[in-house]
Formats: structure tokens, sequence, C-alpha cells
């Protein structure tokens, strides 16, 4: 935490040289695109995006879930995702997926979360279990992980499309989805064709 705390100390006078586009970004936002993520911390959009402040507008949970549109029922994705629509007007949306997931894990095998309610709960906005799409059950735990974590994304995927504000932009061709999927240990990311089930890099 200390090495966080120096940074956060210094990060001023490291910045000092650019205050022209820091006074812009005060000005207001207007990312190129919505972002949405998983909170792993060796997950980092900047880093392999080289995204700049105001480039991206993140969203980031538990296994980068988007839970289908519910008329009644509002959660910190939905309104995030809302607001970077209508409000922000993003051109496009990324739902990015990685390698060694927990929650894809815990989705897997839920006796790797058994002792988290919480989080059993959330996994239950999925869509679906073991990267199977639609409900049914439990993948076998010999189910490859990787293929698994991008059927979750293009799961996640499918959910956007529920949104009434997601639905009618693609409608008139103001929007466009994506599904990416970033690999921890090597860095590469990859991304599924609009329609396709195959991811290949970039």
């Amino acid at each position: 935490m200390q090495s966080l705390i120096e940074h956060a100390r210094h990060f001023p006078a490291r910045i000092a040289g650019q205050q022209d586009t820091y006074a812009a970004l005060a000005r207001g936002q207007r990312p190129q695109a919505l972002f949405i993520t998983c909170s792993d911390s060796r997950v980092i959009p900047s880093l392999f995006t080289g995204a700049a402040p105001g480039d991206i507008f993140e969203v980031r949970t538990a296994g980068n879930i988007v839970p289908s549109w519910q008329p009644h029922t509002a959660c910190g994705v939905a309104g995030s995702l809302e607001f970077a629509v209508e409000a922000l007007d993003v051109p496009d949306i990324v739902v990015c997926g990685h390698s060694h997931c927990g929650a894809v894990q815990g989705l897997l095998r839920e006796q790797t979360v058994r002792s988290m309610p919480l989080v059993r709960r959330w996994l239950t906005r999925a869509g679906h279990r073991g990267g199977h799409d639609g409900p049914g059950p439990a993948a076998p735990p010999e189910d490859d992980p990787v293929a698994a974590a991008q059927r979750h994304v293009l799961t996640q995927l499918e959910h956007l499309r529920t949104y009434p504000c997601v639905a009618g932009r693609l409608a008139s061709g103001r929007l466009r989805l994506h599904a990416w999927f970033y690999t921890v240990e090597s860095g590469e990311v990859l991304a599924c064709e609009p329609g396709g089930r195959v991811f290949r890099a970039l």
C-alpha cells in the first residue's frame, strides 16, 4: 500500500507539465468507448490499450458480468451503461474477459465460492452456468476454462443487447459491440468477429 500512497503523493508533480491536458479533462469527457471488464487486479485496460485519461469509460465487475436488463431493477452496471450510452454517446462498447478468471472458475466449480454467498449470488447474474449458453447444469470440471471464459464474454454481450438504450443505437448504426479476451500470461488480446464464436488475435 505504501508504494501506492507515494505514487499518489507525487502524481501532481509528475503531471505538472501537462496542465492544458488535465484542464481540458476537467471541462468534460468524451471517451472513445465504454470498456466493461473484470475487477481482477491483473487486468489493466489502459496498459494493453494505451488509453490515456479520458479515452475509455470503465465498468469493472467481478467476472465482467453484465446482468440482463430488468426494467424495475437498478444496479451499478446498468446505471453506468445507461450513462455511457445516453450522456456520453459512446460509439463502441467492449466486453473484455480474461484468462484465469476467478468468476468463471466459480461458474465451473461452485465449490470454489461456497464460502462467499454474495459472490455466488452475483454469479447467478451471469446468465449461464459453466460457460454454457442459457440455463442449465454446471459444466463438468474438465471443461476448458479458456473456452468457458470466452463463451462467458459472448453471453454478456448478448445481455447488453437486452437494454433498450443499446438496442436502439445498434438498430440505427450508432453503436458497435466488441468481444475481447485478454491473456494474462502473454498480454495477447483476442477478439471475436460480430456474430462469430471464435476468438482470434486482434
